[in-house]
């Protein structure tokens, strides 16, 4: 818990507005609260969830967070410019800038 709550407070620069031990933080980002969970031994494990943060400038956002340690595969459609990430758990996160 407190890897993930570093991460998302200090690398990603969210606040951490909750925290109950090591069972739940609730984290906050413009528009959304993330609520960070150790995973039970009896849960589905995948890769079915992606969290996506839009940002007004990538190329900003990623270099800033390169500084911190991080690492990015670039997407672009033409519609939307993608830059996917991990979390220190491997859990997909995406900054995402529009193009339109």
């Amino acid at each position: 818990m407190d890897r993930a709550i570093k991460f998302y407070t200090e690398t990603l620069g969210l606040k951490l507005a909750n925290r109950y031990g090591d069972h739940w933080a609730d984290i906050e980002a413009p528009g959304i609260a993330i609520g960070l969970y150790p995973t039970a031994s009896h849960a589905n494990k995948g890769d079915n969830l992606q969290i996506g943060l839009k940002v007004p400038d990538l190329d900003k956002a990623i270099s800033m967070l390169e500084r911190k340690g991080l690492h990015f595969n670039i997407h672009n459609d033409g519609q939307v410019r993608l830059a996917f990430f991990t979390d220190p758990d491997g859990n997909t996160l995406y900054l995402a800038q529009p193009q339109w």
